[in-house]
Order: structure tokens, then sequence, then C-alpha cells
């Protein structure tokens, strides 16, 4: 009987079903977590380092824009009702009154438009954490009311003669309500000879806005209070019709000229918007297409000029160049690699792109429309011409007029909004971009190794918790688990001291006559204190041997989940502070000595918020332009103050994952 019973045990036996693919593959991978690390880490650094080899150029998705398909029917007779606008403002704004926006009303009205004032009183931007991610409530300063201070935008509205008023393109002209310069009023006859072309066409199917934007006080204030208004109507609005409007706006377009001199007429082109919001890749591409092959300028997007003599950045250069010729030998059909000038110019613009869009703060005026889901850009002219020469002007005039106009050609004969190509991109050059599915793949990597070394620490961890490396015990499971709530709790614990460091500032603005050097020592003095109070908690600051481990598990997996969510609202942000936060995380153990603790400390180092923002400023501005209290204050205060996330990021994931690997190596 006994011989029967072990002759179907070994028969059952094979037949019992092996775990799934998935499981070994798990099992495999958790086995083998710290090669895993370095292959991935190391392979997310090149992917991020390949970037500008692997841009695409631009095209045009949206078949329906046509740039340049149309010949230019702005004419000598626009410029010269500009050249009249021009004259007028000039010689007003040498007496500086307020007569520039009743000369401005005078002009529009006499081009055929509808016409009207917005004014709005000027805001002063606080920091309230109640108010993040939403704007201070700019109103209408009525006509009956007497403010001493305020801004006055004059709006234009022409009616598309083929249109349903349902639609409409808006332009932008920022000026200075008390005293226009040069540049602004060249800017304002660019404007003028576009509109008063648009006031006679026939082939308008949507309405045209013209703002000229009072920036006396800030450009972006008064578009945002445009726009606030235009989109949150009122009773009293609608009976006294002072404020007019059209239809929902497919597109927006500012105009800026510069007033530096420049060897070569150039366009710059600023896209970047609250949050690292970017606009349909197709505006930018039509902007891009026509001011180049339509008008001659030169068009360029920000970089960072600083890293053009990078070594770094040559000597990668010099290798995928030849890493690129070396394929091209092997295989003609190979398009692998780029000149070297090509690839820094590519990566100091992308480091510029990832830049800007990780601050999170608007590039100019435009970042008020994205707020609405519009699709705007800045242009800014710079043009070699003198001001003085007027014969010069008058062909400048011709061919940024001639610009706008294809611009808003192109975008009415759209038949919705944009939508065919790219919301999610980095520019490498005007005429190139990486798209979310390239540079992604770049932060997966890097991002890959930390649940893997979470779970084999928490796994490792159990093992520990048995001599036999075997939990049979249900009292030994019921002391891990209560280990492993520990963990958890003090991650909690440092997550809120962390909450409670990003609300400090709202109360350190209400103290008054402080310097900011004097703010940052009060807010770092604070924020220590109640990290002092949150540490002598029951059970806090009580530690057992092998309780680092769970808490280096549980760290790893809140960064994790910090970074994971912070791509989904602003990629550039959680890349940058993947490059910081993952290393140390992996590489945090008790300090001990040797090589690893020195690495530790180092990263310990540049991983602290104020120190990582002192040597980014420093890398792409110069160390010697760097102040450390005030440069970081300001930084900071222009987070919050422009409602971007990566403020909540660094406050409410960078700090607490620092703090928790400092606990870690001081273990």
């Amino acid at each position: 009987m006994l011989t029967t019973s072990r002759t179907m045990a070994e028969v059952v036996e094979p037949l019992r079903p092996k775990s799934r693919p998935i499981v070994r593959i798990g099992i495999f991978l958790i086995s083998h977590s710290i090669l895993l690390s370095v292959v991935c880490f190391a392979a997310g650094v090149l992917a991020l380092l390949l970037l500008p080899v692997l841009a695409k150029k631009t095209y045009i998705s949206e078949n329906a824009l046509m740039p340049g398909s149309a010949s230019p029917m702005l004419s000598t007779k626009d410029v010269l009702e500009a050249n009249k606008l021009i004259t007028d403002l000039t010689k007003s704004s040498s007496k500086e009154t307020r007569e520039i926006p009743s000369i401005l009303r005078k002009h529009m009205a006499y081009l055929g438009a509808e016409v009207s004032y917005h004014k709005f009183q000027p805001t002063s931007n606080k920091f309230h954490p109640l108010h993040f991610f939403s704007s201070p409530n700019i109103g209408i300063v009525q006509e009956n009311q007497s403010s001493v201070s305020y801004n006055v935008n004059v709006v234009a509205i022409i009616r598309a003669p083929q249109g349903d008023g349902k639609e409409a393109i808006v332009i932008v002209s920022p000026y200075n309500s008390m005293r226009v310069t040069n540049a602004e009023a060249l800017l304002l006859g660019i404007a003028s000879s576009v509109f008063s072309l648009l006031s006679r066409v026939t082939w308008l199917a949507k309405d045209i806005i013209w703002v000229a934007a009072d920036s006396t006080h800030g450009e972006y204030d008064s578009v945002a209070a445009w726009l606030r208004d235009y989109h949150s109507p009122n009773f009293r609005d609608v009976v006294s019709e002072t404020f007019r409007r059209a239809g929902t706006m497919g597109a927006a377009l500012v105009i800026k000229v510069s007033d530096k001199s420049v060897e070569v007429d150039t366009l710059s082109i600023y896209a970047e918007a609250s949050n690292g919001q970017m606009p349909n890749l197709d505006l930018i591409n039509i902007v891009n297409y026509l001011a180049v092959h339509g008008q001659g300028f030169r068009v360029k997007v920000d970089k960072f000029s600083s890293l053009l003599n990078s070594l770094f950045l040559k000597v990668m250069g010099q290798i995928f160049e030849t890493i690129g010729k070396l394929a091209k030998s092997l295989n003609p059909q190979w398009k692998f690699g780029i000149p070297a000038t090509d690839y820094i110019d590519g990566a100091v613009t992308l480091a510029s792109s990832l830049y800007n869009q990780a601050l999170g703060v608007p590039t100019g005026s435009h970042g008020a429309f994205r707020d609405y889901q519009i699709d705007a850009i800045t242009m800014e002219i710079s043009t070699k011409v003198s001001f003085s020469n007027k014969a010069r002007q008058k062909e400048f005039l011709l061919r940024s007029g001639r610009l706008v106009e294809g611009i808003v050609r192109s975008v009415n004969n759209l038949l919705e909004k944009f939508h065919q190509s790219f919301f999610l991109y980095l520019l490498t050059s005007p005429g190139k971009f990486v798209s979310v599915g390239v540079y992604m793949v770049a932060f997966g990597l890097i991002v890959a190794p930390l649940p893997i070394v979470a779970a084999s620490l928490y796994i490792n961890a159990h093992k520990e918790s048995s001599p036999s490396g075997k939990v049979k015990d249900t009292s030994v499971e019921t002391f891990k688990s209560w280990k492993w709530l520990s963990a958890v709790r003090t991650m909690f614990v440092v997550h809120l001291w962390g909450a409670v460091v990003m609300l400090l500032p709202y109360f350190i603005c209400q103290l008054p006559d402080y310097s900011q050097t004097s703010r940052v020592l009060i807010w770092f003095l604070l924020s220590a204190i109640s990290l002092l109070v949150l540490y002598l908690l029951p059970g806090f600051h009580k530690t057992e041997k092998e309780d680092w481990v769970l808490l280096k598990s549980a760290t790893i997996s809140a960064a994790t989940i910090g970074l994971c969510l912070m791509s989904v609202i602003n990629f550039s942000t959680a890349e940058i502070g993947a490059l910081l936060i993952v290393p140390m995380c992996l590489l945090a153990s008790p300090l001990r000595f040797e090589l690893k603790a020195a690495c530790n400390l180092m990263l310990f180092f540049i991983g602290c918020p104020p120190i990582a923002y002192m040597i980014v400023k420093g890398l792409y501005g110069g160390f010697g332009n760097v102040d450390a209290a005030g440069e970081f204050w300001s930084w900071m205060e222009t987070l919050w103050v422009w409602n971007s996330s990566t403020y909540i990021y660094i406050c409410m994931v960078h700090l607490p994952c620092w703090l928790l690997c400092a606990r870690i190596l001081l273990h």
C-alpha cells in the first residue's frame, strides 16, 4: 500500500503545472536586480544623449493648412496705413499721456473693425496654497469706476464674410500705454498692416481679433485678464455691450519686435507654456516654413549658448559622427549619426527645451492661451534695419506683414482645431523634433530599476527575518508585517513634512521688510523645527537593525510613484528629477568606509534641492553668477507664483526622498 502511494506521488509530481513565464521572468529580474539597475540606468542615459541623433525633421501633418499655396496680398497701400499709425504713436509717446489707446481705437475703427476698450486692474502675484493651479481673479474695471491704476487693452474684431461667427483667430501686439518705444510702434504697424488687408478680403472664414495688450505692468497679465473676461461673460457685459466677443479661438499669435541689433533678420519662436504644455507642432511648422521659404527670415528657438563650448558635448558629437560614418560605410542605407556641430547645436537646444518645460513657467504671454487649450506661440522679430531708415522700414513692414498674413491664411483654412500633429515633443532645432514615443524610452529605462529593486529588497528582508531563509512561523510573519508597516509609516510622516515645507512660504511672505536671504534662512529654520517635531513623534525614531532595508524599499516605491505621476503632468521635470533621484535611491545604504560610501555622500550632496539648483544654474549660466540664497528663493518664488507643478514635485517627491535617503545613510 505504501509502495502504491509512492508510485502515485511520483506519477502526479510531473503533472504539476509550472510557473507562468511572466512569473519566471519576474523572479529572474529580481534575482539579478543589481546588474539590471546598472544596465538600465546606463542605457537610459545613453538614450537621452542619443535624442539629438534620433530627432526627425518636422513636417506638416494637416494638409488643409497649405502654407505658401497662395500669393501674398499685402501691398504697399497697407504699409502706408501702418506708417501713419507709427507716426501718430511716435509723436504721442513723447508726451507720456494716455492718448495712445485712443489713437489705436480711432485707427482700428477707421479700418472698419468693431472696437472696444478692455480695462483691468493690475494684480500682484502672491503665493496662496488654496489658489494653486488657478489664477487670481482679474476683473474688468467698469467705465463709471474711478480707478487710479488700471491698464487698457484695445480690442478690435473683424467679422468674417465667409464665416458664421463661431471661430476666431487672435493676433496680440503688446504695447505700453504710457510711452510706446520704436520697436513697439513698429510692432503695432505690422499688426495694423495685416488688419488693414484682412478687413477687405473675401476669403476670410474666421473672425479676426486684434488685441493691443497693455504691457505697462506685464504682458502676461494683460492677455490673461482679457482671456478670463472673454471666457467668463456676465449679464452686465451682455446688456451694455462694452465687451465684444467673437467665436471660439482656434489659434493665437503673439507678435513682438526686438530692439536688439542683429546681422540677419531673425525670427525667434517661443512656445513653452505653464507646466510644460506645448502648442500643436503644426503651428510651429507653418511659422517656420513661411518665415524661411516665404520671407527669408532666419528662424531660431531658445538654446543654452553657454553649453556650446562644452568639452563633453564635443566628445559625444565626435563619437556619434564617427559611428555614423562607420555605419554608412557598412551599409549606405543606414542613416545614423550626424555631424558633430549639428549634434552640439541640437543638444543645447534640447537642453533648453527640457529646462523651459521643466520649469513650468510660460516663456511669453502665449502661455495664457494654453490655459484655455488654445494653440498659441510668441514670434519675436529682430531686424537689422535701423528705425530711422524709412525705406528699409517699409520693406521690413511688408515682409513681416506678409508672414503674419500667410500664418492667418493657413489657420483660416482649417475646418477644426489643430489635432493632427504632436502635442508632446521636444525641439532640437526649428526644423527638428523628438516625439513622445522616442524620449519616453529614456525615462522608462532610467526608472525601470526602481520597482524591481524595491521588490528585491522586500523579499530579502523577509528572508532575513527567518534563520532558515523561509518564513514558516506565524509569529515571525506578524513581526515582519509590523516592520513593513513601520517603514511605510516613516515614509508617510516624511512626505507629510514635505507638505508642511511646501506651505511655509505662504506664511513667510506675510512677514514685511525681509530680504530674500532672510526669507530662505527662516524657511530652512522652520523646516528644521517641523522636522524635529515629527521626529519626536512616538515610533518615528525607533529603529531595528534591518529596518533600513524595508525603509529603502518603501522610499524607492514612493519615488517610483512620484516620478511616474510627474511624467504625466510634466515629463521634463520627471526626466531631470529621475537623473538625480534614481541613483541616490538605488545606492543609499548605511555609511561605511568604502568607495560606495563616497558615492552615497556625493549623491546625497548633489541631490539636496538648493545644491541641485545651484549646480544646474551654474552649468547653464556660469557658476560666477550664482547667488546661493537669493537665487534659490527667487527661483522657488517664480515656481509658486506661476503655479508650476515643479514646485509641488520638489517639496512632495524630491525633498522627502532625499531626507529618507539621508536617514538610511545615517542608520
